[in-house]
């Protein structure tokens, strides 16, 4: 196993859910777990029963197994995956953590927030009429990936969840959804920064979730400008 193999393999075994951070990165990596199953040699109800915490625990042959198996069949389709993990990976970390936590002066409405910033409502656009909210986390999607766990998550969240996620360094938005859908706690919204076409499964996902899913074109500098005014 190389070293991002073995890192994700270490964040498998070491979970208090790993059958959780096991779904994560299968859909991260974009693979059902019919086409998983062929290649580990397993059944799909096997690997569900894993995903769902319904089965105990893998060993160390069965986790290593699933991983080989993701980046083989990622290798299949050009390594897409693996190049945009090592890119970021590979980048100098500076000591700042991978998110910063904003809160308003006083609540927002939704609907007022999407006006503000110019939003693009992609999924679940009924919801937006109903939500407050108090504040923004903003995150590098690939960062957040790669550097934090799940018992780490409610840091996001600051002093509250009534509070909208802004991604950034979103290829297709399909990343961040997946995190937000293994996730214990949810934000009340997702905004995702230049973004022009929201991958399917990140919008099937925010409809499973409801949680409104929107998207703008705002350069980074004006929409942390028109974000610091409210």
């Amino acid at each position: 196993m190389n070293g991002m193999e073995e890192r994700i393999a270490g964040e498998i075994a070491l979970s208090d859910s790993p059958g959780s951070v096991m779904k994560k990165w299968r859909e991260l990596f974009g693979v059902t777990q019919a086409d998983l199953a062929k290649v580990i040699k397993i059944s799909a109800s096997t690997i569900s029963d894993y995903e769902s915490n319904r089965r105990l625990s893998p060993g160390v042959g069965v986790i290593k197994r699933f991983v080989t198996a993701l980046f083989e069949i990622d290798e299949s389709r050009g390594s897409a995956v693996k190049q945009n993990l090592e890119k970021f990976s590979g980048e100098k970390k500076d000591a700042q953590p991978p998110y910063s936590i904003h809160d308003f002066t006083t609540p927002i409405s939704a609907t007022d927030f999407t006006r503000i910033i110019e939003g693009k409502i992609v999924a679940n656009p009924s919801s937006i009429d109903s939500i407050k909210l108090f504040g923004y986390t903003m995150l590098d999607s690939i960062r957040i990936i790669l550097e934090m766990q799940l018992p780490e998550y409610p840091k996001l969240f600051g002093s509250t969840t009534e509070r909208v996620f802004i991604f950034e360094h979103v290829t297709t938005g399909r990343s961040p959804m997946v995190v937000i859908r293994v996730a214990p706690i949810k934000p009340k919204m997702v905004l995702i920064h230049n973004l022009s076409s929201v991958d399917k499964l990140a919008v099937k996902i925010a409809q499973i979730e409801n949680i409104p899913l929107l998207t703008t074109k705002l350069s980074l500098e004006e929409l942390q400008s028109r974000l610091s005014k409210i």
